[in-house]
């Protein structure tokens, strides 16, 4: 059973034996508070989610309870679909809004055709370079500790898959989007590799995940109503 905003009664799941869970992750919290909230309020040690957001990240979580953890990898492999928007003229070693901006002006040239070109470039296989703020492990350290120590590891690229990239509005700088993917892809990189392409540099400055597979957004709970259901009297995390 997959456990939907749909799916009432949340305390008398047995989640010792296993749920997977629906969360709509809330803004500026990371999928490991989502887990630990979970943890707290399920009383099961054992839970996992599925596929890491960012905190600036907003969007479906799926997580596993208990002996349904062993199918965590099945659901990480499943295609992804966002929706968000990369602002260009700014870069930032983040890649998106979490570190120092720098700001750069907009190319006269940079009309909507130049914009679909671009675009064009990230269908199908690519390679990236992963992110230094990143969870990425190197000599068993994440690499974002070297990156706030102000230390650059090299990276080798990997290839992912961008099935789908729909421009759904250009607002310059901001130019609104809908990505599907394949595990593993970084849409930060997609943003800042975008505008480099434009030469003006580009930041990811929203991004919501609406898919996984065939699970959507729109049937997960939110944190603060799941959070709801349980007599919980640990201090809820902000």
């Amino acid at each position: 059973m997959i456990i939907t905003k749909q799916t009432k009664d949340l305390q008398n799941l047995d989640y010792l034996s296993g749920q997977v869970i629906l969360i709509d992750k809330p803004v500026n919290w990371t999928s490991f508070d989502v887990v630990a909230k979970i943890r707290r309020l399920t009383k099961v040690k054992k839970v996992g989610h599925a596929g890491t957001l960012d905190p600036l990240a907003t969007g479906l979580l799926i997580i596993c309870t208990g002996k349904k953890t062993k199918e965590i990898s099945d659901y990480q492999e499943q295609r992804k679909k966002y929706s968000g928007i990369i602002t260009l003229g700014k870069s930032s070693p983040s890649m998106d809004l979490a570190t120092e901006l720098t700001e750069k002006e907009l190319p006269d040239n940079l009309t909507e055709e130049r914009i679909l070109e671009v675009r064009n470039k990230f269908l199908g296989k690519i390679e990236q370079v992963p992110p230094m703020f990143s969870a990425i492990k190197h000599k068993g350290k994440a690499l974002y500790k070297f990156a706030r120590a102000g230390r650059e590891v090299e990276r080798k690229p990997k290839q992912v898959e961008i099935f789908s990239f729909e421009i759904l509005n250009i607002d310059l700088p901001d130019i609104h989007f809908e990505i599907s993917c394949s595990k593993g892809t970084y849409i930060r990189v997609i943003a800042n590799d975008f505008g480099n392409e434009v030469d003006c540099g580009g930041v990811l400055s929203l991004l919501r995940r609406t898919e996984i597979g065939e699970y959507k957004v729109d049937d997960a709970y939110e944190m603060s109503e799941f959070s709801s259901m349980f007599k919980d009297d640990s201090k809820r995390l902000t």
